[in-house]
């Protein structure tokens, strides 16, 4: 709870234990009046001044001037009666605060959730000066200047690589699983994780001109062409407001102005009574606040299953999602290397692993851990000798003394080794012993765990059409699609080409449906903003796809996504619920508050009582466990 929350909190417990008071002690004269008048500015004092503010910046018509209206109007009227009854000025401005502060609790505790989200990004770079490294930001570095990337870290910059060789992760930014070797020469885009060794870059453009900057600013672009929710609440309330307002002067002035005329009596009293009860009963607490607490509430139980929705609008819109659109490495596979497959000659399965696990002992690529990962035993270094690695190719080692070659197809060729070409589908590591292929074994980015299981849930929820899309080979793509139960896939695509595959299937989708796509790479950032509404992965994923997605699984876990569109369809059919449930109270409360039926302390239920069985509605949205 913030200081603010603190202190409204305090104000409300303050003001109903003197308003209990007043009605327990027998205070009069002018001691009960100035005790009222002090207990309703304790806890009226902030919309009165919200009231006022509104005035004076052109915007009057809200529930602030309604509520300020309606309770400084019934405590003028107890003044000119010289009842002394103020009780339902206080309540009503108590029950008001006590909503409001309900909803800034809910309201807040979402946004501080997703707030913490986006704030993951240690962009720096680290500059060469005088033989010392130094920490600077990426927009304080010029172009030529001279800075290093150590394993693990984010080239931050583009650049030309001037000193060392190593593997970059390139798969948050281009889509492909299997790393990207570079040496002296090469050049770099910056959003690559360098993972083994130390590169020295001579950056060639400045930050703001950077592949990631430019990345995000066809975000940017791309958002302004994404459909937005209409606003309901604003809409209704700038024509409802002021429509009640007027309606309220005709009934305080009208009845008794023709009673006059007709030469009875005119009892201004009564009719500026049942005024002031109409503008309590039609001030649409109910509305203004539930419907945003519907919102969060839902917003709030998604969050506490990983499910960060950073808007009501995009609530909506994932409540009619039918068409959802994957990005494969990261978002259905793991986006990691294992052994799927060992195919050997004349050594058993066994041996062929531990050649090829002991030869790749020294290197810290991605493959190589892959290989000793499936090996499974502590690997004794002692046994390898006479290791040379030959970049983009593999390498040669002695293991107890046998010649060992692991390596792809070009390192075969360069050794002129006869072998047969493997057409299993993933990364093939040849292995020769002494001179000859001895086999070869399949590595493979393997499917997530939930991932079949995230498609079919998705199919019973609702959704008519899956479809993948990926930069990988088309064997590699149909394969995984295969497996995994796609309605449609489409592989070998660039950035730009998954781009125009949503256009296309945009298009072709019904006008009412909607489209989601699922990323988690730089890359995919503009075709998350292009679809109708985006959703990445959080744990894995680039700041860029998490700042241009609408909605962010925090785990990866695909399930998460049908969880998603289930917890937004019974949050919508709450705000309809409590729409429905509100107008149409308020509707009936306020023709018998005009014909005199109605007292103020009725006009209090039909505000906040109408408001708080709304909000303990709306608070169902926050139960998603057996969705």
């Amino acid at each position: 709870m913030t200081k603010k929350q603190k202190k409204m909190l305090i104000r409300i417990a303050v003001s109903a234990v003197l308003l209990v008071l007043l009605n327990i002690v027998p205070f009069t004269g002018w001691v009960r009046t100035a005790l009222y008048l002090a207990d309703y500015l304790i806890i009226g004092c902030d919309i009165l001044r919200k009231a006022g503010r509104g005035i004076r910046n052109g915007r009057v018509f809200d529930e602030n001037f309604l509520m300020a209206v309606a309770t400084v109007g019934a405590i003028a009227l107890a003044v000119w009666e010289r009842s002394g009854d103020y009780n339902e000025a206080v309540a009503v401005m108590l029950f008001y605060q006590i909503g409001e502060l309900f909803q800034s609790y809910a309201v807040g505790k979402s946004r501080r959730s997703i707030s913490a989200l986006m704030d993951i990004r240690p962009d720096y770079a680290n500059i060469e000066r005088g033989g010392k490294l130094e920490r600077v930001a990426p927009d304080e570095v010029a172009v030529g200047s001279r800075i290093v990337v150590q394993p693990g870290e984010k080239v931050p910059i583009d650049g030309v690589v001037e000193e060392g060789n190593s593997s970059l992760n390139t798969s948050a930014l281009t889509g492909e699983s299997l790393p990207r070797e570079v040496e002296a020469g090469d050049a770099v885009i910056s959003g690559c994780i360098n993972m083994t060794g130390i590169l020295k870059l001579r950056t060639t453009r400045e930050f703001g001109e950077s592949t990631v900057s430019r990345i995000l600013q066809m975000v940017e672009e791309s958002g302004s062409r994404k459909s937005k929710s209409e606003d309901f609440i604003s809409k209704f309330s700038r024509i409802y407001t002021p429509a009640v307002c007027l309606a309220a002067l005709l009934l305080a002035v009208l009845p008794p102005a023709v009673s006059l005329l007709a030469g009875d009596s005119a009892r201004w009293a009564d009719w500026l009574y049942r005024a002031l009860i109409f503008l309590v009963i039609s001030c649409p607490c109910a509305l203004v606040i539930s419907i945003p607490l519907s919102f969060f509430a839902g917003i709030g139980g998604a969050s506490r299953e990983g499910i960060l929705i950073k808007g009501s609008n995009y609530m909506e819109t994932l409540s009619r999602t039918k068409v959802v659109v994957f990005d494969k490495t990261g978002t259905l596979t793991q986006g990691v290397f294992e052994v799927s497959g060992i195919h050997s000659g004349r050594l058993t399965e066994e041996k062929l692993l531990e050649y090829a696990a002991l030869a790749e002992c020294a290197s810290s690529h991605p493959i190589s851990k892959s290989l000793q990962r499936a090996y499974g035993r502590e690997i004794d270094r002692s046994r390898v000798s006479d290791v040379e690695e030959i970049g983009g190719h593999g390498l040669t080692a002695k293991v107890d003394g046998t010649e060992v070659a692991a390596g792809n197809a070009k390192l075969m060729e360069r050794l002129n080794i006869p072998y047969e070409e493997c057409r299993s589908v993933g990364t093939v590591v040849y292995v020769a012993v002494n001179g000859a292929c001895a086999g070869y074994i399949v590595i493979s980015d393997m499917e997530k765990p939930n991932a079949k299981k995230a498609i079919d849930a998705l199919k019973k929820a609702g959704v008519e059409k899956t479809v993948m899309l990926t930069g990988d080979s088309r064997s590699v793509a149909e394969k995984v699609a295969g497996e995994l139960g796609m309605d449609e896939v489409y592989s070998e695509l660039l950035p730009e080409d998954k781009v125009s595959e949503v256009e296309r299937l945009l298009g072709q989708k019904d006008v009412k449906s909607r489209l989601a796509f699922v990323g988690d790479g730089i890359n995919d950032a503009p075709v998350l903003s292009r679809a109708d509404i985006g959703i990445a992965m959080g744990a894995m994923g680039s700041d860029a796809a998490i700042e241009a997605a609408d909605v962010v699984l925090m785990d990866d876990d695909p399930m998460k996504i049908a969880k998603g569109i289930l917890i937004s369809r019974k949050c919508i059919a709450i705000v309809c619920q409590n729409i429905i449930f509100a107008l149409a109270v308020k509707l009936a409360c306020l023709a018998l508050g005009a014909a005199g039926v109605a007292n103020m302390w009725f006009a209090i239920f039909a505000d906040v009582g109408v408001m708080v069985l709304a909000v303990l509605n709306a608070i169902r949205a926050l139960r998603v466990k057996k969705l």
